[in-house]
């Protein structure tokens, strides 16, 4: 990793935590985290069970990966339909698969609606998940899901682009790495604006109706 690189990981791994931790100190009383920070960063409040955030908000952009199958993926081909986007790894112990499976579930509840949905799940892991490990993992959840991964810089530019938080550690006592991430599900509209942002542990119901109020 070059200076540069690692000076803008910084960079944005602390303004990153300063907003969470603001987010913390901001919240309402009944208040989630995750709704705390959709407000600060010109959120709305929480709707049909996601965080509803208005169009302006920069989250979301650029980014060049590849699927399963090895080929190119970029911002445009998820224009003109819903997009539900999750960043995790393969190798994720809880999180991850409790997410893909609450995806998975939505895409069924939405029934013949679902074709206008397109499931994404990003790897923050680009050093273990190759794309066909990608396209392995995700087939045992949803057969709509597509899993993307990249160069470790590829990896990075997306990651920025929607700001999420992810960092190697290794357990104690223990050979292998996880990644500590975070794990939010992303709603984006047809346009590629971002249309909600769903916490950790949404049903596939909250997350149904969401994307249903973004169909029309």
């Amino acid at each position: 990793m070059t200076r540069a690189i690692r000076i803008a990981v910084l960079l944005l791994v602390a303004a990153l935590g300063g907003l969470w931790g603001a987010a913390f100190l901001a919240r309402a009383p009944g208040e989630g985290l995750g709704a705390s920070f959709a407000r600060l960063v010109g959120g709305a409040a929480p709707s049909a069970g996601g965080v509803a955030l208005p169009g302006g908000v920069s989250l979301g952009g650029p980014f060049t990966l590849v699927d399963g199958g090895g080929r190119t993926v970029t911002e445009a081909d998820l224009r003109g339909k819903l997009s539900l986007v999750l960043f995790g790894f393969t190798f994720c112990p809880d999180v991850c698969p409790t997410e893909l499976q609450a995806i998975a579930q939505t895409m069924d509840l939405l029934g013949a609606q679902n074709t206008q949905v397109r499931p994404v799940f990003i790897t923050v892991d680009p050093e273990r998940d190759t794309p066909a490990k990608m396209k392995e993992y995700v087939e045992q959840f949803h057969p709509a899901i597509t899993g993307l991964t990249g160069t470790p810089q590829q990896v990075a530019a997306a990651a920025r682009a929607w700001r999420v938080y992810y960092s190697k550690v290794t357990p104690p006592g223990s050979t292998e790495y996880l990644m500590d991430h975070s794990a939010f599900t992303y709603l984006m509209g047809r346009d590629g604006s971002l249309r909600a942002l769903f916490r950790p542990g949404a049903t596939p119901e909250e997350m149904a109706a969401a994307v249903r109020a973004n169909l029309g």
